[in-house]
């Protein structure tokens, strides 16, 4: 460490370089040469020190302006150094932090996007799960695939040979003309169907005597249905063989007595009636001057409109959407069905004042002609059950109309859950 030290500034053979590369100084194998690059980089140009022997010498300032540039120089290209020095670690500080930052947000999104998926794919599986159990599917076709599953049918028969034939008109289209019929009607029954023929209907008879066979020779029997039981009403067949499933197809359904007279009838203007004044129930008002009966005076024909409102049980018509309402109120025991009518606003589809109504612009007639239950007086012979005299039917409904009220009533007073919209 005794070393004579010697620092004396030697030109720049190029002022880009740093400004002591290598210079003469006198011990350069010492181990403080390191140092001396630095010390002469930051040399005071006023002050030069000089060692000899442990001595400081000062030196006079340097008038050499060469030899200043040169200092100065050197002091600008240290700042220069760090300067970039600086720019270049701070830029790959914000490059490798920008790469953290996207690598963290691409990770964050993929976490995200993963997130999503997993969220997707659960909301997926649960609507998926939820579609599964809705009530789509009726009662006993679980274990079915859906497109498999056949909810409703027609009246329509279908050949036992040959290719199934498309079908010119849907079932949609049409309408189901019902009736409780006897083979003393036959001529009556024929000239009503007939009046249906060109209006796209389908004929259902309900034989309450058994005879089947003698309508055959009719044009149009082999196409209409034939179903029979002895000696019930139309309402005991209705509630056995028109559910709402099984003449769902229908628009519209003709629950009609056997005794009515069509000649002032038209079953399409009739119909242009119900859809105009959007009726879900309605029948056509009879000619109180040719009926020889008229249970209800509101049900008789009146001269002005087109219709008027109140309904009865003898010829009604029901929409789709209202028949699946009274087939559930028909009760299965009581076939007469008296009562029903008063509670048909029920079934109205809404406002009761404007969705039930006689249609005055097409009109029948009521015969009031002996059918079920009673028997021309001329063919009553002595023994014959009481129970066919029509006067027994007729106790019959009255009992029958006393147990729907109680049933009706009853009803009401234990569902705590409806609300009567007609309450008074």
């Amino acid at each position: 460490m005794g070393e004579n030290i010697l620092c004396e500034k030697i030109p720049l053979r190029n002022p880009l370089m740093f400004p002591c590369p290598r210079n003469k100084c006198d011990g350069s194998s010492s181990p403080l040469l390191a140092a001396r690059d630095f010390a002469c980089a930051i040399e005071n140009p006023l002050l030069q020190l000089r060692s000899r022997g442990g001595k400081k010498e000062k030196r006079p300032p340097i008038t050499d302006h060469s030899s200043r540039r040169l200092c100065y120089c050197s002091i600008w290209n240290v700042a220069a150094f760090l300067f970039f020095s600086f720019i270049i670690g701070t830029a790959y500080i914000a490059t490798d932090y920008k790469e953290k930052m996207i690598a963290g947000s691409l990770t964050g999104f993929a976490n995200i996007t993963q997130s999503f998926s997993r969220k997707s794919t659960f909301n997926l599986e649960s609507t998926q799960s939820d579609l599964c159990k809705s009530p789509c599917k009726a009662s006993g076709s679980e274990p079915l695939p859906k497109g498999i599953i056949s909810r409703t049918s027609d009246m329509e028969m279908v050949p036992l040979w040959g290719a199934p034939k498309k079908k010119k008109i849907t079932s949609s289209q049409k309408n189901l003309l019902a009736m409780a019929v006897g083979i003393k009607q036959k001529e009556i029954v024929d000239k009503i169907v007939m009046k249906f023929a060109s209006s796209n209907c389908m004929v259902m008879l309900f034989h309450y005597d058994g005879i089947v066979d003698k309508w055959k020779d009719l044009q149009w029997s082999d196409s209409a249905l034939h179903i029979s039981a002895m000696n019930q009403t139309k309402w005991w067949f209705a509630k056995r063989f028109l559910h709402p499933d099984m003449v769902a197809p229908y628009k519209y359904i003709f629950l009609w007595d056997e005794d009515l007279g069509v000649e002032n009838f038209h079953p399409e203007r009739y119909l242009t009636i119900v859809e105009r004044e959007g009726l879900e129930i309605s029948q056509p008002a009879l000619d109180p001057a040719k009926s020889s009966r008229v249970h209800h005076q509101i049900t008789a024909r009146q001269s002005h409109g087109d219709i008027h409102r109140w309904i009865e049980m003898m010829a009604p018509v029901f929409s789709r959407a209202s028949w699946r309402c009274v087939w559930h109120m028909i009760q299965s025991d009581l076939i007469h069905a008296w009562g029903l009518d008063l509670k048909l606003g029920y079934c109205a589809q809404g406002d009761r004042i404007k969705n039930i109504g006689v249609v005055d612009g097409e009109y029948i007639v009521h015969k009031a002609l002996p059918t079920l239950g009673g028997l021309d007086k001329k063919e009553i012979s002595p023994g014959k059950p009481t129970t066919n005299d029509r006067f027994a039917v007729r106790i019959r409904s009255s009992i029958e109309l006393k147990i729907f009220k109680n049933r009706w009533r009853e009803a009401v007073t234990e569902d705590n859950c409806w609300t009567d919209p007609y309450r008074e």
